[in-house]
């Protein structure tokens, strides 16, 4: 007979219990034996399918944030000669400086808060406010989208002004909320932000006009961006190109 999964086998008047341990038995499973007998044992994986998801999912993930990169690095090369010493400030991961590198075939340093960036970039930290470079040493200062996390533009602006060499030119992106959605947008970009770099100021074209001329700086071109280059944050945007104006007393010189 058999009772709470073992066999008994009659034999001789004596009953002997039997080795036949069914196959069903939740005691005895495949993986408590393989963990009874190897305490390594690890059981097969039941999710690798998910795993395969979300591994695919990092993936694109990655390659769209390179290729955003590209496009904009490639945008950017167009503006500037080639060997132009170049700044990045708040470079976030790198890509834009590294393909930049690449196209210009000059040195590009990346400055943000972070301790590192994924890129392998010639990378430095700062503390936000001061430009760890030297006076007159490169020909332009990249400003992306970074400016309406500037608690102080004025030092940023003054910086920019310090580290450029003459007829260096400040190539900047920024989102402008002219609309109702745009400044749903930047509301939540805001919300997202302003723990870590502190709150957000966005810019109307005429307030950034404003600000530029009273920095000392001249509106070299600017252009209006579409808003489906980045879908996650689909709001208008806008290109300056701006260099340092050039005073009276420097034409008499």
């Amino acid at each position: 007979m058999v009772r709470r999964g073992i066999a008994i086998a009659s034999t001789g008047g004596m009953f002997q219990p039997s080795t036949t341990i069914p196959e069903t038995s939740p005691h005895y499973s495949g993986d408590a034996l393989g963990r009874q007998l190897n305490p390594s044992y690890e059981a097969p994986r039941t999710n690798l399918w998910l795993e395969g998801i979300q591994h695919r999912w990092r993936r694109e993930r990655r390659r769209r944030k390179v290729g955003r990169a590209y496009d904009m690095a490639l945008e950017i090369a167009r503006l500037l000669p080639a060997k132009s010493r170049v700044l990045d400030v708040g470079c976030g991961n790198g890509y834009i400086a590294h393909h930049l590198s690449a196209m210009l075939q000059a040195q590009v340093i990346g400055l943000d808060l972070d301790t590192t960036t994924e890129a392998a970039i010639d990378y430095r930290r700062f503390d936000g406010r001061h430009f760890p470079v030297a006076d007159r040493t490169v020909e332009a200062v990249l400003l992306c989208y970074v400016l309406h996390h500037a608690q102080d533009l004025n030092i940023i602006l003054s910086e920019a002004s310090r580290v450029l060499i003459c007829g260096g030119q400040v190539i900047i992106y920024e989102d402008i909320p002219s609309t109702w959605w745009d400044r749903v947008v930047c509301a939540t970009h805001n919300l997202k932000w302003r723990k870590r770099t502190g709150p957000c100021t966005f810019r109307r074209e005429w307030q950034w006009h404003e600000l530029f001329v009273c920095a000392g700086f001249e509106i070299i071109t600017e252009r209006r961006l579409s808003r489906c280059r980045n879908l996650a944050h689909p709001v208008q945007r806008r290109l300056y190109v701006i260099k340092q104006a050039v005073t009276q007393s420097a034409q008499a010189d």
